[in-house]
């Protein structure tokens, strides 16, 4: 850990959960505050990352929850990619 000018905090757990963490630093060699701020980092995300944003629309539920485009109706087709439709395209830049 860079910053041991950290804060401290107490939490209260129930036994079993304490008996877990104990069990889990003794069989990794690791102290019991080591295991808890690496859990709270996978938790709450890493300082600084933000993630890629396929991750986060996944992870938020995002991917898959839109039909084939255009309601419900999987006969008609999406729409088409308006990137490559010129007529999109028609003074872009200016």
């Amino acid at each position: 850990m860079s910053d041991m000018a950290s804060n401290r905090i107490t939490v209260r757990v129930p036994g079993s959960l304490g008996q877990r963490l104990r069990h889990r630093s003794r069989v990794e060699g690791q102290a019991e505050s080591v295991l808890i701020r690496e859990a709270l980092e996978n938790y709450l995300g890493r300082e600084g990352e933000a993630g890629a944003a396929y991750d986060l629309a996944e992870g938020a539920g995002l991917i898959g929850c839109v039909g084939a485009g255009r309601g419900t109706n999987p006969k008609k087709r999406p729409p088409k990619d308006l990137s490559t439709n010129p007529r999109h395209m028609e003074g872009l830049g200016r």
